[in-house]
C-alpha cells in the first residue's frame, strides 16, 4: 500500500509510521509540511502522492483550550477531515481517522458500544464528532474511537522522549518520586498507542468492513486504579492522591464514565489486550529509558 500519513509528529502517527513502513510505502507529513486546515494544501498533497490510504494523525487535543478557541478545534478536528475525505474520494483512497470517547456524555453505566448515540459536552468533543461525520462522507473509511492514548514512541524514539499524555506524565512523577493526583471519579479504557497502530494495520491489510470502530484496551478502571497499576508495574512507591473532577475546576466538561466497548472489533476476531497488559508493556519500556532522559522528556 501507498500511505499518506498526516500529523506525522504526533504520538499515534509516529507509531503508525514505525509499524507500516516495514511493509508499505509511507509518505509522512508533519504539520509544518502539510497544514491540514488548508483545503488547497490537502488537495495538492493528495494529488501529488496519489495514495491508496490516507491516515489522519493530525488533531487538536487541548480539551480546555478548545473552550476558548473553538474555531481552531473545529478547523483541525472537523473541517480538515472534510478536506481529507473529499481528497480521498477524488483518488479513490481509504481514509483512516481517529476520534474519541469524549463524543459521549458519560452518563452510561456500561461501556459504550459503537451503536451508542453521541452527546458531546464540550467544544473539543463537538469538533471530534463533526470530524467523524465528515470522515463518513468518504465511501472507504475507518473511524477509530480511541481513549486516553499513551505510550507513543517510548520504545523506539532514539532520544527517549516520552509524549505528554496523562499516563506518560503519571509515569514521570512515579519514577521521580513525586506525588500523583488522579481522578477517582473518571472511568476510562486506556488505549496503548502500539495496540492502536496494530489494529489499524490489521483493518487495512485484511480489508475489514469500512465504518466506525472502538479501539481501546479491554476492560476499564478509574484513573486512580490505572495509576496504582502503573506504580506496581514500574516497581515504584505509589504516592497517589485521589481527586475529584469537580474539585479541579476544569474549563471543559469531561465524561465521568467513558469506557468504550470493542464490540465491532471482537465480532471480527480482533481483541485488543486488556488495559493492564498494555500498562505492563508500557512500564517495561519506560524502565528501559535512562532516567536522565525521562526527566527531560516532553
Amino acid at each position: 500500500m501507498k500511505v499518506l500519513l498526516t500529523g506525522a509528529d504526533g504520538q499515534l502517527a509516529f507509531a503508525l509510521h514505525e509499524r507500516l513502513r516495514a511493509q508499505h510505502e509511507v509518505v509522512a507529513r508533519s504539520r509544518p509540511d502539510l497544514d491540514v486546515t488548508s483545503e488547497t494544501a490537502v488537495q495538492d498533497a493528495v494529488r501529488a502522492v496519489r495514495p491508496q490510504v490516507i491516515i489522519n494523525g493530525a488533531a487538536y487535543n487541548n480539551v480546555d483550550a478548545a473552550e476558548d478557541d473553538p474555531l481552531e478545534a473545529l478547523a483541525v478536528n472537523g473541517f480538515a477531515v472534510r478536506s481529507l475525505a473529499e481528497a480521498a474520494e477524488e483518488v479513490d483512497a481509504i481514509l483512516v481517522h481517529y476520534s474519541t470517547d469524549f463524543v459521549f456524555d458519560g452518563t452510561a453505566r456500561a461501556p459504550y458500544p459503537e451503536t451508542a448515540t453521541p452527546n458531546p459536552q464540550s467544544a473539543y468533543a463537538t469538533s471530534k464528532l463533526l470530524g467523524e461525520w465528515f470522515a463518513a462522507r468518504c465511501a472507504k473509511h475507518y473511524v477509530l474511537r480511541v481513549e486516553s492514548l499513551f505510550g507513543g514512541g517510548v520504545q523506539t524514539r532514539p532520544d527517549g522522549r516520552t509524549p505528554g499524555s496523562s499516563l506518560d506524565r503519571i509515569a514521570d512523577a512515579l519514577l521521580e518520586g513525586r506525588e500523583v493526583r488522579a481522578f477517582h471519579d473518571r472511568v476510562v479504557s486506556p488505549s496503548f498507542v502500539p495496540d492502536v497502530a496494530d489494529v489499524t494495520t490489521r483493518l487495512l491489510e485484511h480489508a475489514a468492513p469500512f465504518g466506525l470502530y472502538h479501539c481501546v484496551g479491554e476492560g476499564y478502571a478509574t484513573w486512580v486504579d490505572v495509576a496504582k497499576e502503573l506504580a506496581a508495574q514500574l516497581r515504584t512507591e505509589a504516592r497517589i492522591v485521589p481527586v475529584s473532577m469537580t474539585a479541579m475546576e476544569l474549563k471543559a466538561e469531561r465524561p465521568s464514565f467513558c469506557a468504550l466497548s470493542n464490540t465491532r472489533l471482537r465480532s471480527m476476531g480482533i481483541v485488543p489486550p486488556r488495559w493492564q497488559n498494555a500498562v505492563a508493556r508500557f512500564a517495561t519500556a519506560r524502565r528501559e529509558i535512562p532516567q536522565v532522559q525521562i526527566a527531560g522528556g516532553g
